[in-house]
């Protein structure tokens, strides 16, 4: 097949365009093998671009989630600078308080650092997932285990409904359950219960928590897994909700929230689909 000069000068001018980002279609409805490369070459040029701009929002996103890290570390930081520079000049009961207060900083801090570690981890795709059948009492005696000061201290206890056995992550998942009942004993209120309900149907397992709240209103509820902007109270990061949120998509799964409301609490439902 003869390919004339004039066609390879305008595939060569179709190329050059694209490469400096200029919208084109080089494609055509004849046969032949130019007509081929013009497709093959068409394909190429749009799968570098989306390459391109996948690269640019990842960019985008990690400069954004530096700047949201940065944000949640220098206010403890500031506080902590402050108090050190006043330790030296301070009473001995004002150095005492002093401390304290640092430790409780250094405790947030390391705490976040942590979790954003694990999100980061989540977020890049480097954690393996390994499921194994495990009961939810399991996953939940583990789950309470850095909570029962916090329980103990609001008189809070934690029933669980129905016990039954969910295929997970049992370590991963017993972070995400950790973050979800901890969400749920901020929301409720001094000697109340946090109900754990589970089961499964043809689609999915389930693990619901239910606690004993005044309810989410509903326009809150698309924001409840941004990162850094649902803070409950003044030890929150704003965290603990988004990062249970990667555990159960990384698990296959979802959370769907129920908003409760008029005497009932706000209900999370771990959703882990077969």
């Amino acid at each position: 097949m003869l390919i004339k000069k004039e066609e390879i000068t305008e595939l060569s001018n179709g190329i050059r365009k694209a490469i400096d980002g200029q919208e084109i279609d080089i494609r055509d409805n004849k046969e032949g093998v130019l007509s081929i490369l013009k497709n093959d070459i068409y394909t190429l040029i749009h799968i570098e671009k989306e390459q391109r701009s996948r690269a640019q929002a990842e960019q985008e996103h990690l400069a954004e989630y530096l700047a949201d890290i940065s944000h949640q570390l220098k206010t403890p930081l500031t506080s902590m600078m402050l108090m050190t520079n006043l330790l030296e000049d301070a009473s001995g009961d004002k150095q005492k308080e002093f401390i304290f207060q640092i430790k409780k900083e250094l405790g947030h801090m390391e705490w976040l650092i942590s979790a954003l570690l694990k999100m980061a981890r989540l977020d890049s795709g480097a954690v393996d997932f390994t499921a194994s059948d495990i009961s939810v009492g399991q996953l939940v005696e583990e789950a309470l285990k850095p909570l029962l000061i916090l329980l103990d201290i609001k008189s809070q206890k934690v029933v669980i409904r129905n016990e039954a056995v969910i295929r997970c992550d049992r370590r991963w998942t017993e972070e995400a359950l950790t973050n979800l009942l901890k969400n749920a004993s901020e929301c409720s209120g001094e000697n109340t219960v946090i109900t754990v309900d589970s089961g499964e149907n043809p689609i999915y397992q389930w693990i619901s928590i239910t606690d004993a709240g005044e309810g989410i209103p509903r326009e809150r509820i698309s924001g409840l897994f941004r990162r850094f902007q649902n803070s409950r109270n003044e030890n929150g990061f704003g965290i603990g909700l988004p990062l249970a949120l990667s555990i159960v998509r990384g698990q296959n799964g979802d959370i769907e929230v129920s908003p409760g409301g008029n005497g009932a609490g706000a209900t999370f439902k771990i959703k882990l689909y077969k």
